[in-house]
């Protein structure tokens, strides 16, 4: 596991093909960045996700804003996905 220094963001190289996602989950940052685009709420989120807390899914947004060039691909792929 690597530590970032989210408290609740971690990267594992053997899941998710190593990009960020939320301890404890298999739930990329990229996914919950998604789906808040798509037009999700944060209660919507938590509703659709309940292994989330809020707690999770704000700083996943915050972690976005950090590190938009690194998750911005992801997160068009999976737009694009739903889209489809």
């Amino acid at each position: 596991m690597i530590a970032t220094s989210y408290r609740y963001i971690v990267r594992h190289a053997g899941v998710r093909s190593g990009n960020a996602i939320i301890e404890g989950t298999r739930i990329g940052v990229h996914d919950v960045v998604a789906m808040i685009r798509t037009g999700c709420s944060v209660d919507e989120v938590v509703t659709s996700l309940p292994r989330l807390t809020r707690a999770q899914v704000y700083e996943s947004l915050a972690y976005y804003e950090d590190h938009q060039d690194e998750l911005e691909p992801l997160i068009a792929a999976q737009i694009a996905e739903l889209d489809a």
